[in-house]
């Protein structure tokens, strides 16, 4: 990651490797968050607050999802 990072400081990424593995490390830890609640929400029970850190999991990989695919969201939130 380390030299992912200097390669991409460089702009010595001709083919955006360097770029597409930080962005891949990025989002990585917001799935491996989908998994752990998904995990407690399917096998303890089914509780409400597990379901509620589920969903706001999810949200929040549309969010990062959107942001690296530079798509504009939808409405201002005031809807």
């Amino acid at each position: 990651m380390t030299a992912a990072a200097a390669m991409k400081e460089r702009d010595d990424d001709l083919a955006f490797i360097a770029k597409t593995l930080l962005n891949h490390n990025y989002r990585l830890k917001y799935y491996e968050d989908l998994l752990k609640y998904a995990d407690l929400y399917m096998n303890h029970g089914q509780a409400e607050h597990d379901h509620m850190e589920l969903l706001r999991c999810i949200d929040k990989i549309k969010e990062i999802e959107s942001y690296t695919a530079h798509e504009s969201p939808d409405g201002f939130g005031l809807e």
